[in-house]
């Protein structure tokens, strides 16, 4: 019995770790249509339709999981301004494209052919009275062919394409919202010393942001940089009234036990998560930014759901790769609670389009831990160790349209074409920026990106 339990066990996690996938998506466009394939494993069956309200292409593909992140190259200069993708059942995938404005599009699947796998080809026709380019289908086939003519093309057109971006997009600024724990008349936890919990993450809170600010590209806002009461669904609220791409909220941890010690990081929790989307729909004129800045007032309950679910879990799949950085750096200061990240129904992680996350520095209520937290050098170890997280975090993901000088941490799988061709840039000017003698590269090389 046991021998077939754990047959079947196998065979499960394997089917399931062998789940049909997008693996990558590849984009070309000219002045007058745009192609968008994506590389699949697999055979694919699927349905397409458009929404209005705004603008999308809607695929869903059947028998589909993404398990694996995937990498979403420069949509510049195409009429996509997002693309983004979640689990719509257990049986399909649903990948939205988010349109500046209506399109034509036209859709076909392809099979295996000289070097590339299985293709789903989206085409999009920028008015109703422009004819698809045949001269996407044969960039795509010189490809196929590599032949060194057409790479030289498509290496002189990729620099033609940074150089209009750089004229035509507006550089900002990364924003971090931090959002220090209690104040005013709520203290929060207190330490045996009579340390309370407010005083310290607002020391700590201040410092972090004066890190943030010091790092080119990146700048700070505080949710509240005085000793003042602030209800936590107006912490939120400030955080998207400043345009906060992260969202961190520092607290002091308090236990029973006063030998409880150690730092913890914090996500929102799938059943939080599930609370919050339902009190969003409830009361969708009330809280209509909170679906990815997209209005749900005017949706159908269905379309609105839809659209929540998607912001909500790209969030939190954010969330959590944020939450593991800062743990890694916290690792680093000092003992932590949990070597994972945990997950709980906190108010101020709710926002569902903000990746957010809730730091406990130490146990306020452990007396050693309480004469730690009050020194300045522990203190401002803490803030170097979110401030650690945070760049990572952006290095790994940069935000298109933003000022943070570009770098790519290499993974596995990576290749110097596949990172040239994700940051719309030439490999020579890779290598030649980093000094690179050769385009070999190993997991873990940091590389600028011009």
């Amino acid at each position: 019995m046991f021998r077939l339990l754990l047959s079947f066990c196998l065979l499960f996690a394997s089917a399931f770790a062998w789940a049909d996938s997008v693996q990558g998506i590849r984009v070309s466009h000219d002045d007058r249509s745009a192609r968008l394939v994506f590389d699949l494993n697999a055979r694919a069956d699927y349905n397409t339709f458009t929404l209005e309200n705004p603008n999308r292409l809607v695929i869903d593909i059947k028998d589909f999981r993404q398990r694996n992140k995937l990498i979403i190259p420069s949509l510049a200069e195409t009429p996509v301004k997002s693309v983004r993708y979640a689990a719509y059942d257990r049986e399909t995938l649903r990948i939205v494209l988010d349109l500046a404005h209506e399109v034509q599009y036209e859709t076909q699947t392809l099979g295996p052919n000289k070097g590339y796998p299985h293709r789903l080809v989206v085409d999009l026709s920028y008015t109703a009275k422009q004819a698809k380019q045949p001269l996407i289908a044969a960039q795509e086939e010189a490809e196929a062919q590599n032949e060194p003519g057409n790479a030289a093309a498509q290496e002189s057109r990729a620099r033609e394409k940074v150089v209009k971006t750089s004229k035509v997009l507006p550089r900002r600024d990364i924003i971090i919202a931090i959002d220090p724990g209690h104040g005013g008349q709520d203290p929060g936890a207190i330490g045996p010393r009579g340390t309370k919990e407010k005083d310290i993450v607002l020391s700590v809170a201040k410092r972090l942001a004066r890190l943030v600010d010091q790092e080119p590209g990146m700048r700070s806002y505080l949710t509240r940089d005085t000793d003042v009461f602030i209800s936590l669904r107006d912490r939120i609220r400030r955080a998207h009234e400043n345009g906060a791409d992260m969202f961190i909220s520092i607290h002091a941890d308090a236990f029973h036990n006063h030998r409880a010690r150690g730092s913890s990081v914090y996500v929102l929790s799938e059943r939080g998560a599930s609370s919050e989307a339902a009190q969003i729909l409830a009361d969708r004129e009330n809280a209509a930014d909170l679906a990815g800045g997209i209005s749900l007032e005017d949706k159908d309950d269905l379309l609105a759901s839809v659209l929540l679910d998607l912001s909500q879990t790209a969030s939190l799949e954010a969330s959590l790769e944020v939450a593991n950085t800062v743990l890694s750096g916290l690792k680093r200061v000092g003992h932590v609670h949990k070597k994972q990240v945990e997950s709980a129904a906190f108010v101020v992680l709710k926002s569902p389009d903000i990746p957010s996350v809730l730091v406990e520095t130490a146990f306020i209520s452990n007396p050693e831990e309480e004469r730690r937290l009050r020194t300045d050098s522990h203190q401002a170890k803490l803030a170097q160790a979110m401030m650690v997280g945070i760049r990572n975090y952006f290095q790994r993901n940069p935000l298109p349209g933003t000022s943070l000088p570009q770098q790519h941490i290499v993974s596995a799988g990576d290749t110097l074409s596949m990172i040239a061709q994700r940051y719309q840039v030439s490999m020579a000017d890779i290598r030649s920026v980093n000094n690179m003698s050769s385009t070999s590269i190993q997991i873990g090389d940091v590389l600028k990106i011009p």
